[in-house]
């Protein structure tokens, strides 16, 4: 079943105890991001109530006893996105209450799926695909019907593996705001 608009937003909010996301592209073509995303690779400050509407958002989920959090999986060196979101989109993130991790696979992939698919588990048992074209386009969100198995699973390898981001930031020896990332 796709999963567009209010039914997204629904099928999201529905989550009852954790909401947690393998986030895999290396980059992410979304029409709203473009202009920050051209902003942050001229240099520019970040605008004030950058993601605002996400961290209201987080804050929400946090508030009603709920967690979520995701791990980001990056091959170094890292895009012009990731360098992005990691300066600007994930510090705002972490501050509103998300949990993110990192997971560095450029020497090993610990047995994930090399498929490159993001997606959304919560509760341990619902599933949602988000589908992409190789430049980062989504293409739509779908719920998963199958076995939620090897899906807690990849959690599982991804968390046991991940770090936390401010600790995946110190060792690329910059602070998180400059993101002059040496790779």
């Amino acid at each position: 079943m796709v999963l567009d608009g209010a039914d997204w937003r629904r099928f999201f909010d529905a989550y009852e105890h954790d909401a947690w996301r393998f986030e895999a592209q290396p980059t992410y073509t979304m029409p709203k991001e473009q202009e920050n995303v051209a902003r942050f690779l001229r240099g520019e400050a970040k605008p004030a109530g950058h993601n605002a509407r996400w961290h209201e958002r987080v804050r929400g989920y946090v508030e009603s006893g709920r967690r979520i959090g995701r791990v980001r999986i990056v091959r170094r060196p890292l895009t012009d996105y990731q360098r992005y979101q990691f300066a600007w989109g994930i510090p705002g993130n972490i501050a509103a209450g998300e949990d993110i991790r990192v997971l560095d696979v450029t020497r090993e992939d610990f047995g994930l799926p090399r498929s490159g698919r993001d997606w959304w588990m919560f509760d341990g048992t619902r599933i949602a695909h988000l589908n992409f074209r190789p430049d980062g386009t989504q293409i739509n969100r779908e719920a998963y019907e199958g076995d939620p198995t090897p899906y807690r699973e990849w959690q599982r390898i991804a968390l046991a593996h991940a770090v936390p981001f401010d600790e995946y930031v110190k060792g690329l020896g910059a602070p998180s705001g400059s993101m002059r990332l040496r790779d």
